[in-house]
């Protein structure tokens, strides 16, 4: 597995590996993370990859670490 790039991006940790023909973009928060994957067949260069680290993609993600964020509190709140 090749580390492609690795940032933090607004408190969310981004790495992005190449592996077995794909991307793995991987964002963490905390104790949660999002793992996407996608061929490298669909990206012409990697710079292309830099899109999922902003717009509307990288809102969802954001957006997606609040609900998981809640849904693991209120858990733990009811264990």
């Amino acid at each position: 597995m090749r580390v492609v790039k690795e940032l933090v991006r607004e408190e969310i940790r981004v790495s992005i590996f190449s592996w077995n023909n794909k991307y793995i973009l991987k964002f963490e928060l905390g104790p949660m993370e999002q793992t996407f994957k996608l061929s490298e067949m669909d990206v012409l260069e990697e710079s292309e990859l830099d899109a999922f680290m902003e717009g509307d993609f990288f809102e969802g993600v954001k957006v997606r670490f609040e609900e998981m964020g809640n849904s693991f509190r209120r858990q733990l709140e009811n264990s």
